[in-house]
């Protein structure tokens, strides 16, 4: 044995992963299969979340066409001209906090549905090709389950096709898409998406989405009665609950309900401070609704969007390729 194949022999295996020895001659070529989940929904419409009326009656409509697909497509015909009427695909799109993960949910809980949440982690593979291969499973998984898909951050998925392809990662991204595409064309489930890029999103995902919803940061009516929710019973007070709600909810104008949730979460802890006989009042509610939006003024000021280029780094980035 030479003095090189004895050093060799003595290296542990994954540092001579690549070079020309025996041994080394299997490469990887996949990744292991994704095992992707369904999860039985918390929440229900009625009962668990607070939306606008424009929201709420666009679900509705949603659920309508679902519950009557018989009469729509079979009795009136219908699917005669819109052989795809199978399918229900969703947009929820708005600023963030807004309640669209909480309300895919909610929905699908109200369909008495499974939902499998995907994010961007359950999807991306460092082996070329692989995260076309995810996105068909994934599919395939919510036909077997009969489960709601739901995608967060939809817009790095949905994204503009390039037209200018300048290295091999380019039609990796474009193939990704295009699978994405053909299994939507394919789907006869319900598919929603959800995302604060909108704009951001191909032409042609746009055509094939049946509702587009917009997620508003809540008015008045809509902030109080998140703020009732989250005002429960067992809390004591030290002013009257509907002098707390009424300050509290003109105080939280610009904050999402989720923003509103955070504020309880800080004021509660301020009721225990120096206090024998602890007692939630309307300025402990007032210090923790100062607290979030100057932590929004802040760090606002100072995030700007999200360039197309940058944008396509996170695709990239979907497909383990820097």
């Amino acid at each position: 044995m030479s003095s090189k194949d004895s050093l060799l022999s003595r290296i542990r295996p994954q540092f001579t992963e690549g070079l020309d020895m025996p041994g080394n001659t299997a490469k990887p070529t996949s990744s292991a299969p994704t095992d992707f989940r369904c999860a039985q929904p918390r929440y229900t419409l009625n009962k668990d979340v607070i939306l606008s009326a424009s929201v709420r009656s666009q679900l509705d409509e949603a659920l309508l066409k679902i519950e009557h697909y018989q009469k729509i497509y079979v009795e009136w015909g219908f699917g005669e001209v819109d052989p795809a009427g199978k399918s229900l695909i969703l947009n929820f799109y708005g600023p963030p906090g807004t309640g669209k993960t909480l309300t895919a949910e909610a929905f699908s809980g109200s369909l008495g549905k499974n939902i499998m949440l995907v994010s961007i982690a359950d999807l991306e593979s460092k082996f070329m090709g692989d995260t076309s291969k995810n996105i068909v499973q994934v599919f395939q998984t919510a036909k077997t389950e009969d489960a709601v898909l739901f995608f967060d951050e939809a817009d790095t998925l949905l994204g503009k096709r390039l037209s200018s392809i300048t290295q091999g990662i380019d039609n990796e991204v474009n193939a990704m898409r295009s699978t994405l595409l053909i299994e939507l064309e394919r789907h006869e489930g319900i598919v929603i998406f959800a995302t604060n890029f909108a704009k951001n999103y191909d032409s042609a995902f746009v055509s094939r989405i049946s509702q587009h919803i917009k997620f508003e940061l809540p008015g008045e009516e809509e902030r109080r009665f998140i703020w009732s929710k989250m005002l429960v019973p067992g809390i004591p007070l030290a002013d009257d609950r509907e002098s707390i709600l009424d300050r509290a909810t003109q105080l939280s104008e610009s904050l999402s309900g989720r923003e509103i949730r955070t504020c309880m979460r800080l004021a509660l802890p301020k009721a225990l401070i120096l206090s024998a006989a602890p007692l939630l009042s309307v300025n402990h509610i007032e210090e923790a609704i100062n607290q979030v939006q100057a932590a929004v003024a802040e760090l606002g000021s100072k995030a700007t969007n999200q360039s197309s280029n940058s944008k396509l780094d996170v695709a990239r980035k979907l497909l383990g390729v820097s």
